[in-house]
């Protein structure tokens, strides 16, 4: 199915970097959807992909599995979709700490001949199951290579609560500067549910003259034990009404989706007032959630 748009609109998406975008609209809509498992699942997409692009985000962001091939790359094929079925700017994940130099040349290849420019560079979760290799160690590495094989807008991750990895808040804001000086124009930050938080660190960066837009990255809670394993991995922390909801809630599902909508929304108000340059939204590939949020936040974004 192909979503029709007007030129103005097509000046929008299609043949836009994200730094360009971001520079004229100010204040960002995008969202973060991860590819399906299966191939044949990745037709059945375009149900999500209708109600997302419906809601006219900025771009969509395309989550990467490690151990794929740039030939077969789920990723890259849901990117391809989005981009030229429904004229929305889409950013593909990359993760380098699995991928040789060569296996990174066929990647930054194919995203070339597609006409897929806009990438955000991760170093990658560590894998037991799949061996490291010594090319790139960081995402900094990967951004520096990448300015040397196309004409690519790099994006870089943040984490407002700290790297699991970092040994502190000083290193942490230092390996930042890092990626931006290497050529991050824009930083998505990993999900948080304190926006105190995310003003600090904001702060510090600016303190740090890392003065690219930075893009608070929110997930609204809608299943307990997800949201659980997920804090888990990234470090969040939970605020305590944020800690109520969960334990008052977690047996009932549509209370806690409910309540949990209605926290995410008072979330991003709050951001949105206090003048951030974006919202990313992690959908988890659920349109019901992004038709809610975004039906909550229309007249003020």
């Amino acid at each position: 199915m192909e979503v029709k748009t007007s030129n103005d609109e097509k000046e929008w998406g299609i043949y836009m970097k994200i730094s360009e975008i971001q520079e004229k609209k100010k204040k960002s809509l995008s969202f973060e959807i991860f590819p399906p498992k299966k191939d044949k699942e990745l037709e059945n997409i375009d149900e999500t992909l209708s109600v997302l692009c419906e809601l006219k985000p900025d771009f969509i962001s395309v989550t990467f599995g490690a151990g794929g091939s740039a030939n077969c790359n789920r990723t890259i094929e849901l990117a391809k979709k989005i981009k030229n079925e429904y004229h929305v700017e889409p950013v593909v994940h990359l993760t380098c700490l699995h991928y040789g130099k060569k296996e990174i040349d066929e990647f930054a290849r194919i995203l070339t001949e597609e006409g897929l420019e806009n990438v955000l560079a991760l170093r990658g979760d560590r894998n037991p199951n799949i061996p490291e290799k010594d090319d790139f160690k960081h995402a900094s590495d990967l951004i520096s290579y990448l300015e040397t094989k196309g004409d690519f807008c790099c994006l870089g991750a943040c984490y407002p609560e700290v790297h699991p990895e970092s040994e502190d808040r000083v290193s942490e804001i230092r390996n930042l500067k890092t990626k931006v000086d290497a050529g991050a124009e824009l930083l998505l930050s990993q999900l948080f549910f304190d926006n105190e938080i995310f003003f600090r660190f904001r702060d510090e960066c600016r303190m740090a003259d890392i003065n690219v837009p930075l893009i608070p990255g929110i997930m609204p809670v809608i299943n307990a034990s997800q949201i659980k394993r997920m804090v888990t991995m990234c470090g969040a922390s939970f605020p305590e009404r944020f800690e109520k909801i969960i334990h008052k809630y977690e047996d009932n599902k549509k209370a806690l989706f409910d309540a949990g909508m209605s926290y995410a929304i008072s979330q991003i108000i709050d951001l949105l007032v206090s003048d951030i340059e974006g919202i990313h939204l992690y959908t988890m590939n659920n349109p019901l959630v992004a038709r809610k949020i975004c039906a909550g936040i229309r007249n003020i974004i």
